[in-house]
Parts: C-alpha cells; sequence; structure tokens
C-alpha cells in the first residue's frame, strides 16, 4: 500500500506546486533539445568550412595552390578517386580536426588583412607556408596521407624496383613517413635552394646519397645528380 500512498503523494505535488516539479522537468528536457540543436549547428558549421568550395572561396587558394593541384594525379587519374583540400590538410579524426580548425584561425587574420593577397606576396611566403605544413605532417606521421594510404595493402611487386626499395626498407620499418619523400605531390615545391630535400635516395640503398648531409655537400658526391632524376608516377606505380 505505501507505493499507492508516494503515487498520490508525487500527484499531489504536481498538483499543488506545478511551477517547481514541471519546471525542472522541462528544463532537463529544454536543456537537451537545446544540446541537440547546438551541436545539430555546430557539426554543420564544421562541415561547410571542411570542403573544397569553401578552400578556394578564398581567391589566393583558387588561384595558388589549387591550380596547381588541378594538374596532378591526386586530382585526376584514371581510378576517379579525388584528394580535396580537407581530405590533405585536415584530420578526419573529430578531436584532431577540432584542433587544427583553431590553428587555421591564424590562415583566416592573413586572409583578412592580405598577408598573401598577390602572387608575388604568395611566393614570397610559399617556402614558410610549406615547411609549417611538412614540419605539421612529420609530426603526426603523415596522418592525412594514411587516411588513403596504408603500407600494408601495398602490393610492392607492382612498384618499380626503386619505389619497392625504399618503402620497404625505410616507410615499413618506421624509418621515414611519407612526407619525408613526397614533397610537392599536390604543389609545387617553393625555392629550395639551401632545403635539403626529403627525395634523395638514402645511403643505405645504393650508398650514394649520406642522410644528414645538405644537398649542397651531398651535390659533390658522385653520381648524386643522376640518383635524384624525379620520378614519374606511371613510373613508380606501373600498371600490370
Amino acid at each position: 500500500m505505501r507505493w499507492i500512498a508516494r503515487l498520490f503523494r508525487g500527484a499531489w505535488n504536481i498538483l499543488a506546486r506545478p511551477a517547481h516539479t514541471l519546471g525542472l522537468g522541462f528544463l532537463t528536457l529544454g536543456g537537451f533539445i537545446g544540446g541537440v540543436i547546438f551541436w545539430g549547428g555546430f557539426n554543420t558549421a564544421l562541415e561547410a568550412t571542411n570542403n573544397e568550395a569553401f578552400c578556394i572561396s578564398c581567391h589566393e587558394m583558387e588561384a595558388n595552390v589549387y591550380e596547381e593541384l588541378s594538374r596532378t594525379v591526386h586530382f585526376s587519374n584514371r581510378s576517379g578517386v579525388r584528394a580535396s583540400c580537407p581530405d590533405c590538410h585536415v584530420p578526419h579524426d573529430w578531436t584532431d580536426k577540432i584542433a587544427r580548425k583553431m590553428q587555421a584561425s591564424k590562415e583566416v587574420w592573413g586572409h583578412i588583412f592580405g598577408v598573401i593577397d598577390t602572387r608575388s606576396e604568395f611566393l614570397d611566403h610559399r617556402l614558410e607556408m610549406a615547411m609549417r605544413e611538412w614540419t605539421r605532417l612529420r609530426a603526426n606521421d603523415s596522418l592525412e596521407c594514411r587516411n588513403c594510404h596504408s603500407e600494408i595493402a601495398m602490393d610492392l611487386s607492382r612498384q618499380a624496383p626503386r619505389a619497392a626499395e625504399i618503402h620497404t626498407e625505410y616507410l615499413i620499418e618506421g624509418e621515414a613517413t611519407c612526407i619525408d619523400c613526397h614533397m610537392g605531390i599536390a604543389h609545387e615545391l617553393p625555392d629550395m635552394t639551401g632545403v635539403d630535400p626529403g627525395w634523395l635516395v638514402p645511403a643505405g640503398l645504393h650508398g650514394e646519397i649520406q642522410p644528414g648531409l645538405t644537398g649542397e655537400e651531398n651535390a659533390e658526391i658522385e653520381g648524386y645528380l643522376e640518383s635524384v632524376e624525379p620520378v614519374e608516377p606511371e613510373e613508380a606505380f606501373p600498371e600490370n
């Protein structure tokens, strides 16, 4: 019989003090609904700033790096798989994505105040911006690259001998990360004068390049120039 008494007592409390009792319920329900609306709006805004159209809405992006991307295999290829701006420059994991968006606030500042408003200004800052991005990718072990490319899924037998050898010795063994060798894969390289390129053939493979030396020092090694000739994607990954 006690449960009946508690039931009547609860009903009486609702009738006697509706503002107090129902206010708490409405507050809880209202807070939940408000939270859902806020989260939906926040996530929608986040995704709206995480697509190619948003990235190239700034003229300095469309006229420079996007134009370069459109000429690469990451933009147009036989399989029809395209990597857009956020695929390579924004982490897919939510927490890392939020951190990257916070960092990007400085880029918005630069856009508003015209830091790279012209082509010449863009070229003046290009090396600085590229090195900042390369440093970020080295720090996260080329996370954005690995969202699509996995060394576990690589068929090394279908790669050129040089590519297969380097991937086996350095990438799979964890001695290097993607960006160490693939700078300039989607955009033109800046003026690399005084910068040690990442695509030098390691000494452990052919004994021609000494890791840790500057490009100038390596240039003195016999056979150096021949060993670093660029390899086209079709040569590195031939079709069988």
